[in-house]
């Protein structure tokens, strides 16, 4: 081997063998519990995931990383996936009580959206055109899962049962698509929604072969970026299905995601070290 090809070699490995750390913490380690979950951006910028310095808590970050209870739930609710509706709707799959809570973000009011007892446990949530959710529903028990559509005049409907572990879940920015993966069976599947909200032709989307999935969200153009839960990694996969690349990050668990309101940075929920992280996109 010649000395050019020496040191390509080594500039390749710097790169994509010993990859650096893009992540900074946004908040001090162990803020949060390692239940923290469902992270999701305002129309101010702020943050809120679940689980705040305790079980059953939702907790606000400021975008200068200024943090505070911003709820105390009641009932033994614990919250999980975190999304928005209308301006200063926030809605919170509360998956000890099988609800769905809607928050109002001026009042601090909180009520149930919908409630449906046959759930294993609402996960995580997608919102499309702001009216109907889409709700994950793992049973971690027996790798199984489901997937619910919610709205508020019909609350729960069941769109399939009997799948893997549903967990992370997402819709793309045109409204077209529904993202769900499975984690233990590490799959991604796409649907096609139709015009009037509902889902149809499920096809597989990407496989990974190691590690878990968590929480996934796309970007203005489409990209989905998925949460791989004991790697301590985000990847970016195309519309197309193709992945791009994965980003490090310091903690090992990332268990959701979201965006600024800009898109120009990430914010990633850990859970073996209990904070969020941050990525400049």
């Amino acid at each position: 081997m010649n000395s050019r090809s020496i040191i390509s070699l080594s500039i390749f490995c710097l790169v994509s063998c010993n990859p650096s750390k893009t992540s900074i913490d946004f908040v001090p380690e162990g803020s949060f519990t390692k239940g923290i979950e469902g992270p999701a951006t305002d129309f101010e910028g702020n943050i809120f995931a679940v689980n705040f310095k305790e079980e059953g808590t939702i907790g606000k970050v400021t975008p200068q990383g200024e943090s505070s209870v911003f709820i105390k739930l009641a009932d033994g609710s614990i919250g999980n996936g975190i999304r928005f509706g209308e301006k200063n709707q926030m809605f919170v799959a509360d998956y000890t009580n099988h609800n769905i809570l809607e928050i109002d973000l001026n009042t601090r009011k909180v009520k149930v959206f919908a409630h449906e007892s046959k759930a294993n446990q609402p996960n995580d949530l997608a919102v499309l055109k702001k009216k109907i959710l889409f709700a994950s529903d793992p049973n971690w028990s027996d790798s199984t899962g489901q997937l619910w559509r919610i709205t508020a005049d019909k609350g729960f409907e069941l769109l399939e049962k009997n799948m893997g572990t549903t967990n992370g879940i997402e819709v793309n920015p045109e409204g077209t698509k529904l993202y769900v993966n499975e984690s233990v069976q590490r799959k991604i599947w796409v649907y096609d929604i139709t015009p009037r909200g509902r889902i149809e032709n499920k096809k597989l989307f990407y496989a990974f072969e190691d590690f878990g999935l968590d929480g996934m969200r796309t970007d203005t153009k489409g990209v989905l970026y998925v949460c791989r839960y004991g790697k301590g990694t985000l990847a970016l996969i195309s519309p197309q299905g193709k992945l791009i690349r994965e980003i490090l990050l310091k903690g090992k668990k990332p268990s959701n995601l979201t965006f600024s309101n800009d898109y120009t940075k990430c914010f990633i929920t850990l859970a073996d070290r209990g904070t969020i992280e941050v990525v400049d996109l």
